[in-house]
């Protein structure tokens, strides 16, 4: 029976082929108990089966780095920590101490309040990780159990075909056998899950968050796939397997433009010059930036060198780091942000209170700020790091102007021990805001007395500002950048950054929205820092559409009512010039419904 089912684009690439459906689970776990006698012999059977886990993900990290590249294999990174995580290890050994279940018993119901806490969390960045967990489950419990390892070959397959299942970890993923797999569609999963980064790095076409097609699927139906677009087909009719082919030669003539836009200059046909940045997690995706021609770095996020570890990073760790990302970009800016720590983001060295609402509370330079002397241990690498490159500090969540007047203070001081130890820096380095609340939006002009340039997190001030949880799906349809409030707020950042003479740019990923892209031309905003597989399409549009068409478009959609009506005058006037059904279909570029 023919079906559609749309889901979240993962990987690009359009293919058709027969299914194959794939089930698979973490082994069931016998209910019993062991002797009192057993029980110190049965925790050694748990650490063993830990140190063997990670033995065998240091060694798929190892093939991964060998294959892709670092930043790829340090996905596996956050699972050999879990292994030694004191919440996983110390409560599943009480439950083997104290009520005397097996190791395999006692890691199981511990993983399940692990994966439990991880759900009711709801946010994204959190739930998105249940993939890394049932991975390190699946591991350690197959060694308990005694039973050979998880057979990733897909050994039955004798021809290429289409894998369908219900989900799939980073480890199954980064083994399959390309010859075998022609894509992936699963029932859960999101674009930014470490499986989908995988599948993109390998180029295999992905379609994920399809709710129900592992069970609606049987083995050997023909699927057509689209991973750009986010939709599978299946039994599709002849007639809708010739327009998806037409449209794979359309898409490959697309892509290999876009290819070739990487080197050349972004700038409008009417000669409006824009900036376009990246925005990176890694030291190590550098270079992925500098391939697809970022002028800089946008937005560097420090967290990676804190969350998951037991200890905090020493002040020549950090500076490492930042001197790595200087010297990739010798004559570009590289936009720094501190620590923005907090909210779903909780290093295991800092003791972070409950909170009811953790991202109305204490985080980013809030947090920094009450702990000073670990902030002033990365304001001095940063410091020290200038000295390599054009470094800008970023400071997250600014509300108020003392925030910035004390950071100011803890950077002059760092300066004068810096120059008594003889230590270089440079001194013309610029300190600047993320403006990503209504209040920082509407204090624009004042702030901008103390800041050297505003970087707007639209992602933060989008959910700020509609009161709408952004990783909540039962209300996802009323979290919108185009609301006619968030519009106002972007006008306004805009015009108080023009008026003081400072740079305003946008990190968030509204930047990478095509009719995003359009509507802050329009606003005067210039300078984008965005994922580097999204520079060559925001290029695209740079230089196809006029400066002057976009003002236009953003002057109308400032006096539209409702958030339907922005996006129909943006998509309206960007039509003109671009044919929108060929852009990454993670945007929905049509007016809601």
């Amino acid at each position: 029976m023919r079906h559609v089912r749309d889901g979240i684009p993962a990987s690009p690439g359009i293919v058709i082929g027969p299914a194959y459906v794939l089930h698979w689970e973490v082994p069931r776990v016998p209910r019993a108990t062991i002797p009192e006698a057993d029980v110190e012999a049965e925790i050694e059977r748990f650490r063993a089966a830990r140190e063997w886990a990670k033995t065998r993900i240091r060694g798929i990290r190892q093939d991964v780095a060998e294959r892709l590249g670092q930043v790829e294999a340090q996905i596996f990174d956050p699972q050999i920590v879990m292994l030694d995580d004191v919440d996983l290890v110390e409560p599943t050994i009480a439950y083997i101490r104290e009520n005397r279940f097996s190791a395999a018993r006692a890691f199981e119901l511990r993983m399940l309040e692990f994966q439990s806490a991880w759900r009711r969390s709801g946010h994204p960045m959190v739930v998105e990780r249940l993939n890394d967990l049932l991975d390190v489950q699946l591991w350690v419990t197959h060694h308990l159990l005694g039973l050979p390892e998880p057979d990733f070959s897909l050994s039955g397959v004798e021809q290429p075909v289409l894998l369908v299942a219900r989900d799939l970890t980073p480890t199954f993923t980064v083994q399959l056998d390309r010859s075998k797999v022609l894509g992936y569609a699963t029932d859960a999963g999101s674009r930014t899950s470490h499986s989908a980064i995988l599948a993109r790095s390998i180029g295999l076409p992905a379609v994920v968050s399809l709710g129900d097609i592992s069970s609606i699927v049987e083995n050997g139906q023909e699927l057509v796939l689209d991973g750009r677009a986010g939709r599978v087909i299946v039994e599709p009719t002849e007639f809708e397997k010739s327009v998806y082919r037409e449209r794979d030669v359309r898409v490959r003539e697309w892509e290999q433009e876009l290819v070739l836009l990487a080197h050349l200059e972004a700038v409008t046909p009417d000669r409006q010059p824009v900036l376009l940045r990246a925005n990176v997690d890694l030291p190590g995706e550098v270079d992925i930036a500098r391939a697809h021609g970022a002028m800089g770095i946008g937005l560097f996020r420090t967290e990676f060198l804190v969350v998951g570890r037991s200890t905090e990073p020493e002040e020549q760790e950090q500076y490492e780091a930042y001197r790595k990302i200087a010297e990739a970009f010798p004559h570009q800016a590289v936009y720094i942000r501190t620590f923005d720590l907090g909210g779903d983001k909780f290093p295991l060295f800092l003791q972070m209170p409950s909170e009811e609402n953790p991202f109305l509370g204490w985080r980013a330079i809030r947090l920094c700020l009450d702990l000073e002397d670990f902030f002033r241990k990365q304001l001095r690498a940063l410091l020290r790091a200038t000295a390599h490159g054009d470094i800008r500090i970023m400071l997250p969540l600014v509300n108020e102007i003392e925030e910035v007047e004390r950071t100011r203070r803890l950077l002059e001081e760092e300066e004068n021990n810096l120059r008594k130890a003889g230590i270089p820096f440079n001194p013309g380095y610029k300190v600047g805001i993320m403006i990503e609340t209504p209040a920082a939006a509407l204090s624009a002009a004042e702030l901008a007395r103390y800041a050297d340039f505003f970087s707007i997190g639209t992602n933060d001030l989008v959910q700020y500002t509609l009161a709408v949880d952004r990783g909540n799906a039962r209300i996802a349809r009323l979290y919108t950048p185009f609301h006619p409030a968030v519009l106002e707020l972007l006008r306004r950042t805009a015009e108080a950054g023009r008026a003081a003479g400072i740079e305003v740019s946008v990190c968030g990923e509204f930047a990478a929205n095509p009719l995003g892209v359009f509507l802050l031309l329009g606003l005067g905003i210039t300078a984008l820092s965005i994922s580097p597989s999204s520079l060559p399409e925001v290029k695209k549009i740079v230089r196809t559409v006029p400066a002057a068409a976009a003002r236009a478009a953003a002057a109308e959609a400032l006096t539209c009512s409702t958030p339907d009506e922005v996006e129909e005058v943006l998509s309206a006037g960007i039509s003109r010039w671009l044919d929108l059904s060929l852009f990454s279909g993670r945007w929905n570029l049509s007016p809601r419904g």
